[in-house]
C-alpha cells in the first residue's frame, strides 16, 4: 500500500505539459478545482473529464500510474458513496436494510461524488507528476509575491511546502524500510482487530519520527553551511517567463469553467 502512494513523485519529460510555466499549472489547477465543484450534471462533468484526459494525453503520463495514486483513498471514495446512496434525499426509492433507504437520487449523488474526487485527486497528482519541486516553489512564490508587501515570508513558506513534497517520498521509503525491517523481527501488522493493528503501528512511528527529526537536522545544517538567509537578495537560475503555450491553456481553462457555471444556471 504504501508504494502506491506517489504524491510528490516526479516524471521527467519534455511534453507540452511538462514545458508550461509552473505559475500556470498552479493557476490552471485552481480553475479546474472550481470547475469540479462548480459542475452538476452530465454534461458539466462530461467536459471536466474530457479536460483532465487531454491534459494527461498530452503529459504522456500513464494512466497506470494515476489509478495506482488513487489506492490508497479508495476506502474513502467506497465510503463516502455508502453514506450518500443512503442520506441523500430522494422520492424513488431502490431498497431498503433496516431504517436505511437508497434512492435513486442517492445513487446519481454517489456517482457524481465519486468522479468528483477521483478527479481532484488525478488533478493534483497531474501537477506533482509534472512539475519539479523547485519549479513549483518558483511558481508558488512568485504568485504570492504580491503578499511581500503586507510583510508575509512568502519564499519561506513556498520553501516549506517544497520540502514538505520533496520528503513524501522518502518517508514512505523510509517507512516501508522500517516494517520491513520490523516483519524480519517477528512483528504482525496485519492481524487483529483495527486497536491492536493501531497499537502494532507504534515500533514503526518511533524511528519514523526520529529519522524524519534527524533529515530535517541534517537539511537545516547544510542550509547555514551554504548561507542560506530567506529569499532577500536571491536570483535564479531559471527566470520564470509566459509562453503563448500557457496563455492559450489559461484561456481554454477559464473557457471550461465559464461553460460549466453556465450550465449550472440552464440547469443542465
Amino acid at each position: 500500500m504504501l508504494k502506491d502512494i506517489t504524491l510528490g513523485q516526479y516524471f521527467p519529460g519534455n511534453t507540452p505539459v511538462h514545458r508550461m510555466d509552473p505559475r500556470t499549472k498552479l493557476i490552471l489547477l485552481v480553475v479546474y478545482i472550481v470547475a469540479l465543484f462548480v459542475a452538476k450534471g452530465v454534461i458539466a462533468y462530461a467536459l471536466v473529464a474530457a479536460f483532465l484526459i487531454t491534459a494527461v494525453a498530452l503529459s504522456k503520463i500513464k494512466p497506470k500510474a494515476l489509478f495506482k495514486g488513487l489506492k490508497p483513498i479508495l476506502i474513502i471514495v467506497i465510503l463516502t458513496a455508502v453514506l450518500n446512496l443512503f442520506y441523500a434525499q430522494g422520492e424513488r426509492v431502490i431498497f431498503r436494510i433496516w431504517k436505511l433507504t437508497a434512492t435513486w437520487e442517492g445513487l446519481e449523488t454517489a456517482v457524481y461524488m465519486i468522479l468528483r474526487i477521483v478527479m481532484l485527486i488525478s488533478g493534483t497528482f497531474l501537477l506533482t507528476y509534472t512539475t519539479s519541486p523547485i519549479a513549483l516553489t518558483d511558481g508558488l512564490e512568485s504568485l504570492l509575491s504580491p503578499l511581500k508587501k503586507i510583510k508575509v515570508p512568502v519564499h519561506e513558506i513556498a520553501m516549506m511546502m517544497c520540502i514538505a513534497l520533496r520528503f513524501i517520498p522518502t518517508l514512505i521509503e523510509e517507512t516501508d524500510k522500517i516494517m520491513s525491517a520490523q516483519k524480519a523481527r517477528g512483528a504482525d501488522f496485519e492481524s487483529g482487530n483495527i486497536f491492536q493493528r493501531a497499537k502494532a503501528l507504534i515500533p514503526i512511528l518511533v524511528p519514523l519520527f526520529i529519522s524524519a527529526f534527524r533529515r530535517a537536522d541534517e537539511l537545516a545544517t547544510a542550509m547555514e553551511c551554504r548561507c542560506y538567509q530567506g529569499g532577500d537578495g536571491r536570483t535564479k537560475m531559471k527566470v520564470l517567463s509566459y509562453a503563448r503555450r500557457d496563455l492559450v491553456t489559461l484561456a481554454l481553462g477559464l473557457l471550461l469553467l465559464a461553460a460549466v457555471i453556465t450550465l449550472k444556471a440552464l440547469g443542465l
